[in-house]
């Protein structure tokens, strides 16, 4: 039995019980002489409530700030206008999380769901997963095969934006200033005069493809480049050695809000430790100050540039990228397509400064995803 619509009391064909009402005031003829115990039940039907996976874990060391991540959207889910449905994507195990925390096992062939006989499909895929396979175009290619929406970029940018050697050569050409940069691959020679050479000390040792702040080392001396690396290469096989930029911190997001590029309102980030670490993002170790205490002039010149960005990309959904202002120039560093979505998170705090709900955020993203 197939439906797009999922009640554990009432398992019937959602296509038929919706063709047999015909027009709107029959509907509503229908709902009464049904009554009041499958009320809530026909209310779903008539306004075709579309089921919405958010999905979230995913196989990198991000996962449980994407799992948070991901109940935050499920949370705030526009309950008048979606059914949500937890999906935890692990290596392991592709499953459904119910209310209950039970568990059902997702068919990776339709990405589908069968609870009590009744097989459920998804209208739309909510992304919420940081770090592979979600924000590395590896879920959003799975999902382009089966055409079935969803909210992040599509898979080209996502790949692109994941691997921050590539994004900043893509963006160089068109004006985008970046730290000077050093790569290595794992089991490379490390040259470490020349790695001092170019990028100079200190200097932070990065994971090419990684993300919240894992594996990240600011070098101060030469002799612990090493180790550095070292860590690094927990996280990924590719590394970047960027040379030190000494000045502000900000944070930009940037989102299709109902089919305009909108620059949110800039955050400024100010550590209590050498650098904006994982402790700094997630445990409370820093100050992040939305809107940014930046002059006018300059919060102009980096929203262009994060907005050209974005259009230069043809990106789709969430995007926040990280600049440090040196002399009055923003550097870029990254680009994150799968951005936090804790209620302490940038992107939220930018949306709530700008003004916009959680509930509609959420929902924008998905309107689009499901428009486009």
């Amino acid at each position: 039995m197939l439906i797009r619509s999922y009640f554990p009391l009432y398992a019937i064909s959602f296509s038929g019980f919706v063709s047999s009402f015909g027009t709107r005031r029959n509907q509503k003829k229908d709902a009464a002489a049904i009554g009041a115990k499958n009320k809530s039940l026909l209310q779903h039907i008539i306004y075709k409530m579309k089921n919405i996976a958010i999905i979230m874990g995913g196989y990198s060391s991000e996962y449980k700030i994407s799992l948070i991540s991901g109940n935050v959207v499920y949370q705030f889910l526009d309950k008048n206008k979606f059914n949500g449905f937890r999906i935890h994507i692990f290596k392991e195990k592709w499953v459904y999380v119910d209310a209950n925390e039970t568990e059902f096992p997702i068919d990776k062939n339709d990405f589908s769901v069968t609870v009590d006989g009744a097989k459920i499909t998804f209208d739309c895929v909510f992304n919420a997963i940081h770090g592979t396979p979600g924000e590395d175009g590896l879920m959003q290619a799975y999902f382009e095969l089966l055409n079935v929406p969803q909210s992040s970029c599509d898979y080209y940018q996502a790949a692109l934006t994941f691997n921050k050697r590539d994004l900043l050569s893509v963006l160089k050409p068109y004006g985008i200033k970046t730290a000077i940069s050093y790569y290595l691959n794992k089991g490379d020679k490390i040259n470490i005069e020349e790695i001092v050479g170019k990028v100079g000390l200190p200097c932070f040792v990065k994971p090419n493809k990684a993300g919240s702040s894992f594996g990240i080392s600011k070098v101060k001396t030469a002799a612990e480049l090493p180790i550095a690396i070292e860590v690094a290469y927990k996280e990924d096989n590719e590394i970047i050695i960027e040379s030190f930029l000494d000045g502000t911190e900000v944070s930009v997001g940037v989102i299709n809000y109902k089919g305009t590029i909108t620059v949110l309102p800039i955050t400024e980030i100010v550590s209590d430790n050498d650098f904006f670490d994982y402790e700094a993002k997630y445990l409370g170790k820093s100050q992040e100050i939305t809107p940014a205490r930046i002059s006018d002039e300059m919060t102009q010149k980096v929203s262009e540039i994060a907005k050209r960005a974005y259009e230069v990309l043809k990106m789709k959904g969430f995007s926040r990228s990280e600049f440090i202002i040196v002399n009055n120039e923003p550097h870029m560093l990254e680009m994150n397509t799968i951005p936090g979505l804790t209620t302490e998170s940038l992107i939220p705090q930018q949306a709530k400064a700008a003004g916009i709900s959680l509930e509609d955020l959420f929902s924008n993203a998905i309107d689009l995803a499901l428009n486009n």
